[in-house]
């Protein structure tokens, strides 16, 4: 079998460059400093800047300067589905929005469920992403037992849907399979990502409800049952076998607290929070309708308060977009053809800080930058094992995000980059503003000239494993 080989590198040797400011976002904490960085990797971070006159120089100022930001969780559609989204058109709206690196989702057409599709795809992409990137394979129903063997070089992830919507074609739907699945995941050392939903019992609801007829009916026809009754799954699974497992936006309260319990019983389950579940409730569907249709629903004030106490605590692992774009023409079908998912990579970090700066008026903004780096940077990077990825440390690759915290500015659809066109957030006034986004060194976003820099982002390997086993502790003075 073919291995999955990095995209060559298509672009100009890197220059040297010196990144300096008063706001570096590190592991360690917010400190001001100079970042060296040479080859596309920072070589150290000092207090002087002691590189040679002939380096490149950006003063960041009183921005912060975040690690590059890292979506686990985005649909960029290719192949089969490039008439609502593309590499080109996705990775733009991912560095507008401050994201240097971005795992993808396997229901494609066709999907990615065996190691040679998913390296068709990879081959597809080449040369045609301004972020690096890695796969998540899907899981075949029919042949659990590969995740046994599954060639770290092609994907150390993969996809469970355990619930279907219009662009799911390969669900669980048998717990036999969903157990060999687990136990298959297990024996490879493969981490599974799932949307953990019931389908079984979404299936008895309709059959007793019929098609709902509007939108003031969607999340209740799509109730918090069907999540808790998935997890409740999931956990006893991976009691089991001891399986690692993260939940995909995740939506409710009960949800986070089986998660949470799971995680102080030992077990290693992690959980993601979308921007978007943050950012909406269920009230907004009842308005919006479409825009804001997703699966699992958004949910209540109640549930949102819930999962923003999760991010605050350090209780979830991952933020993600679940950058999932439709047409218009798709969104604005029946409400039951009307296919769930909006897109959200461009908008994810500032929607989570603006949410952070107007629930915690009064905290200090490092804080919040600090908690902003970890899950959307950090958390990701290590739970995946993307090398190189999600810290500024020496070492690590010149991911940079320039971040102007305190900028107001409105989204309107002309600043969309998604292929889609519109976004759920149209209208709404952010607080804080991407004004920079460096990979490798290079400048990949610039708002001050609106462009953008070389498709040459690479695939990525898999780094040695890391412990990840219940690693959402809240770190020292949150909460």
């Amino acid at each position: 079998m073919d291995r999955l080989t990095p995209v060559p590198d298509l672009a100009t040797p890197v220059p040297d460059l010196v990144v300096s400011g008063r706001r570096l976002v590190t592991p360690q904490g917010v400190r001001r400093g100079h970042l060296l960085i040479s080859g596309g990797r920072i070589t150290a971070i000092t207090d002087t800047d002691t590189a040679p006159a002939s380096a490149g120089r950006l003063d960041a100022g009183d921005h912060y300067v975040l690690p590059g930001l890292v979506d686990s969780h985005v649909h960029f559609r290719t192949p089969g589905l490039t008439h609502k989204e593309d590499w080109e058109h996705g990775s733009r709206a991912a560095v507008r929005g401050g994201v240097t690196t971005v795992m993808d989702m396997p229901n494609t057409v066709p999907p990615t469920l065996a190691p040679e599709t998913l390296l068709a795809k990879a081959r597809q992409v080449a040369g045609r992403s301004l972020v690096d990137m890695r796969f998540h394979i899907g899981l075949d129903p029919a042949r659990p037992e590969l995740l046994a063997d599954l060639d770290a070089s092609v994907a150390t992830s993969a996809k469970v849907f355990m619930a279907g919507h219009h662009t799911a074609p390969t669900v669980v739907r048998d717990p036999a399979a969903l157990e060999k699945a687990f136990a298959a995941a297990a024996e490879g050392g493969v981490q599974l990502v799932l949307h953990a939903e019931d389908d079984g019992l979404f299936a008895l609801l309709d059959a007793w409800w019929g098609e709902p007829g509007s939108y003031l009916e969607y999340e209740r026809r799509r109730p918090r049952t069907g999540g808790i009754v998935a997890v409740a799954k999931v956990v006893e699974l991976v009691r089991r076998y001891g399986t690692r497992a993260h939940i995909l936006h995740l939506s409710s309260a009960e949800e986070a607290d089986l998660v949470c319990a799971a995680q102080a019983a030992g077990y290693p389950v992690t959980f993601e929070v979308t921007g978007h579940h943050l950012s909406f409730t269920d009230d907004d569907t009842r308005r919006l309708g479409a825009r804001t249709r997703l699966s699992p629903s958004i949910r209540g004030r109640a549930d949102q308060d819930r999962l923003w106490r999760a991010l605050v605590d350090g209780q979830l692992a991952t933020l993600g977009s679940d950058h999932a774009p439709h047409t218009v023409a798709e969104k604005t079908g029946t409400v039951a053809g009307s296919p769930p998912g909006l897109p959200g990579v461009q908008e994810l970090a500032v929607a989570v800080w603006t949410g952070m700066r107007r629930r915690r008026p009064d905290e200090d903004p490092d804080t919040a930058a600090t908690r902003l780096a970890r899950h959307l940077s950090q958390r990701p990077a290590e739970l995946f094992r993307l090398p190189g990825k999600g810290r500024i440390a020496p070492g690590a690759d010149a991911d940079l995000v320039v971040f102007a915290p305190d900028a107001p500015w409105m989204l309107s659809a002309h600043d969309v980059e998604s292929k889609c066109g519109w976004s759920a957030y149209e209208g709404w006034t952010f607080t804080g503003r991407v004004e920079r986004t460096l990979r490798a060194g290079r400048t990949v976003w610039d708002a001050a000239s609106g462009t953008f820099g070389a498709y040459d982002g690479r695939l990525l390997p898999a780094a040695d494993p890391v412990d990840t086993t219940n690693g959402a502790a809240p770190a020292a003075g949150e909460g």
